[in-house]
């Protein structure tokens, strides 16, 4: 195990911070997880009216493993782990052509499935639990703005009370508008755009979802339907569509009724079991719609305002590691705050110095290979199939997985920080 060795152990110090985390999450919630348990008073405040256990399905992979690990929540996990065992790439009549199974060795990377596969909202319930005696949650309120100087933060809430602060810490998520604030003011867009767009939702499960495999079925035009079950009652299906425009930008920030009107207007031709899909779009309460990016900044820190998770890098879906970039993010950068407390601009940098190559890793995501496998006309799906089922057959993903030495993570190694609490390095829930 890498030691951390930026500081010395002498150098950890004592003193309290009265931190604000504005985002209540993943990222928000471990970050306070481990600030709170180093002394210092954590309040997080959440812009929903309650915890927002909801969400699709996601997964740990990595350092994001081990940071679970290091936090003694990787029973909580495991305890509410989907059973997924593996992903199907299926025709329209629903007939499998290929399956890739999830690598479950214990060794080398993970496939398409990871071992740690786990509905969001069940592990924001986790990471609640394991921070609300120690740490303070409002929801129904978020930072509309905020004034700094060298010692505090005024932070300006959206019920129009405000109060002051050591810190202040955006983990609002890959539209941050913390960011927004922090970022100078030709940096640009901080949202590399990948020319591809998700919706999913959640419809009453049915005997033909039977089974623990991922579906997956391409269309003509670059479109790609996923079904999954998480559970006895419900499946959820995602949308997703290879398309560079600025109506398809846009629809995510548009009302529901025609976010759903342009998925419908893009997949009502696709075929499988398309009728069922739109049918439960139209009354799911679950609907999300979201542009594929990640953000990419210079900086993710000004003054006494710091980002973590995806409002400081978000990987996007398709790199696999967000929810173990934001894990490994807030262990990071809760280390250098906790060692570097008199001095909240050297925890800042050697957090970037550390967490930057990381990060550099986990976005290293190949679009033109996503294209690849989004094929845009009927040919290149036939072949995408028989190359895929192919590989499949020879097992050839399952000996890579096996025999890569690394996991999407390039092999970086999560820090050792000394625990101030020892006793917590036991601790589990479930």
């Amino acid at each position: 195990m890498l030691v951390d060795r930026s500081l010395k152990p002498q150098e950890t110090e004592s003193r309290s911070l009265r931190i604000l985390v504005c985002g209540g999450g993943i990222a928000g919630p471990a970050l306070a997880y481990w600030l709170a348990r180093n002394g210092n008073r954590v309040v997080v405040v959440e812009r929903f009216p309650a915890l927002r256990a909801t969400g699709a399905q996601v997964d740990l992979r990595g350092q994001g493993i081990a940071a679970a690990k290091r936090m003694g929540l990787i029973g909580a996990i495991q305890s509410k782990l989907v059973d997924e065992a593996g992903v199907s790439f299926v025709d329209s009549r629903g007939r499998t052509k290929a399956t890739i199974m999830a690598n479950r060795s214990g060794r080398g990377a993970q496939s398409l499935t990871s071992e740690c596969e786990i509905m969001r909202g069940d592990l924001v319930r986790i990471l609640y639990d394991a921070t609300k005696d120690d740490v303070g949650y409002v929801f129904g309120k978020t930072v509309e703005r905020f004034e700094q100087d060298d010692h505090t933060v005024l932070a300006h809430f959206s019920d129009g009370t405000s109060d002051t602060f050591d810190l202040l810490v955006g983990a609002d998520g890959q539209g941050s508008r913390i960011r927004k604030d922090i970022l100078p003011s030709d940096a640009g867009d901080p949202c590399l755009r990948m020319g591809i767009h998700m919706a999913y939702w959640f419809i009453p499960r049915t005997p033909a979802d039977d089974g623990n495999l991922r579906n997956t079925y391409l269309a003509p035009g670059g479109r790609m339907i996923m079904r999954r079950s998480h559970n006895l009652t419900e499946t959820q299906v995602y949308f997703v569509l290879r398309e560079s425009s600025e109506k398809a930008s846009a629809i995510h920030r548009a009302p529901l009724d025609q976010q759903k009107r342009f998925w419908i207007e893009r997949f009502q031709d696709a075929g499988w079991q398309i009728d069922r899909f739109i049918q439960g779009m139209m009354t799911t309460p679950n609907f999300y719609s979201q542009e594929v990016v990640q953000v990419r900044t210079g900086t993710w820190y000004k003054g006494r305002v710091v980002l973590v998770g995806d409002a400081a890098h978000c990987a996007s879906p398709f790199s696999g590691m967000g929810v173990s970039g934001s894990l490994v993010g807030a262990y990071v950068l809760a280390g250098k705050i906790n060692r570097n407390k008199a001095n909240l601009a050297r925890a800042f940098a050697l957090c970037d110095k550390t967490l930057r190559p990381f990060v550099n890793e986990i976005q290293n995501v190949n679009t033109s290979l996503l294209r690849l496998g989004m094929p845009k006309s009927r040919f290149g799906i036939s072949v995408f199939l028989a190359l895929t089922g192919l590989a499949a057959r020879l097992r050839i993903p399952d000996l890579v997985a096996r025999l890569s030495p690394d996991d999407r993570d390039g092999g970086w190694r999560l820090p050792d920080y000394a625990d101030p609490n020892p006793a917590h390095q036991t601790m589990q829930l479930g």
